[in-house]
């Protein structure tokens, strides 16, 4: 059977937590070695974002979707070097928000808006490049995941994902999400050429310091710290089961949906509650909202 995903209100929690743990944010940027500015989501690390820059082979004026884009640091960081437009989605509303507050403080440009893996809300053809960091094991239905990528991309156009992979898929040790995650076979079923997976062991032992340093804190009442030391202890113990994986792909020059004229994305009407910094009329909530919720506040990124 396929493994439940967490639904988008549990995800609403885990981010509205970390919103409020300077210290997880601390431990993160150390091991990973980002700037304060950079508010990480995943485990990518400052040389990760470089080969995932040079992967995407973004030009000037382009625009990049960052798909399950999270609290919207990668996604800002590519888009400033490269110059591009940033289109983020996600499917939970305090990560968006959260986003979006970012890149008013950084001052910088982007739409931030709530979608999914399998249904952005994009026209057909309208990104030059798609990234997706450490999220597709999250889709209900990765054909359609994946299948949305294609839909997206211009003809030419780049797709990039950051992932785990089990190391044997019928190891029941390893999460099912992850057991069933296969990057090379996704993207050469929905239609891309040029697909590479390579596997990038420095990010991996990047993470086991992650890893150690989290399962030995003491959290104390803080939410975010005790989710993040039961995902170290969890991550430690299958640790070696598991490789960190980065997969590319290009879509075909022909077969995929026209751009519309002048090359603009096709975005849908906005809703006044659909609103961003830079691109929206309306103003952002304060930093200092949190969304109610109903679930506990644990994750495993697995």
């Amino acid at each position: 059977m396929t493994p439940a995903a967490p639904s988008a209100r549990y995800f609403d929690g885990w981010y509205a937590d970390m919103a409020g743990s300077a210290a997880k944010d601390e431990i993160m940027r150390r091991h990973l070695g980002l700037p304060p500015y950079l508010l990480a989501t995943s485990s990518l690390g400052w040389e990760g974002i470089g080969e995932v820059t040079e992967a995407l082979r973004l030009s000037p004026g382009d625009m990049l979707l960052d798909l399950a884009c999270g609290r919207g640091g990668y996604g800002l960081e590519i888009a400033t070097r490269t110059g591009t437009r940033l289109v983020g989605v996600d499917f939970s509303a305090e990560a968006v928000r959260q986003a979006r507050g970012l890149a008013r403080r950084l001052g910088r440009k982007a739409d931030f808006r709530i979608g999914d893996l399998a249904a952005t809300g994009l026209g057909a053809g309208s990104a030059g490049a798609v990234l997706c960091v450490d999220a597709i094991q999250f889709a209900e239905q990765p054909d359609a995941a994946y299948g949305e990528m294609r839909r997206v991309l211009a003809p030419g156009g780049r797709v990039v994902l950051t992932c785990w992979e089990s190391v044997d898929p019928d190891d029941e040790r390893v999460p099912g999400r992850l057991r069933r995650v296969d990057l090379g076979a996704g993207l050469t079923a929905a239609g891309f050429g040029t697909v590479e997976v390579r596997e990038r062991p420095d990010w991996r032992a990047c993470e086991r310091a992650i890893w150690e340093e989290a399962a030995a804190i003491d959290p104390g009442d803080d939410p975010a710290l005790q989710s993040f030391r039961d995902e170290g202890v969890r991550s430690l113990a299958t640790f070696g089961l598991i490789r960190r994986v980065m997969a590319s792909a290009t879509a075909p020059l022909t077969g995929a949906g026209p751009l519309n004229p002048g090359g603009d994305p096709v975005l849908p009407v906005r809703s006044r509650e659909d609103t961003d910094v830079g691109w929206g009329g309306q103003a952002e909530p304060d930093d200092d909202e949190r969304l109610s919720r109903e679930c506990p506040p644990h994750w495993d990124s697995a």
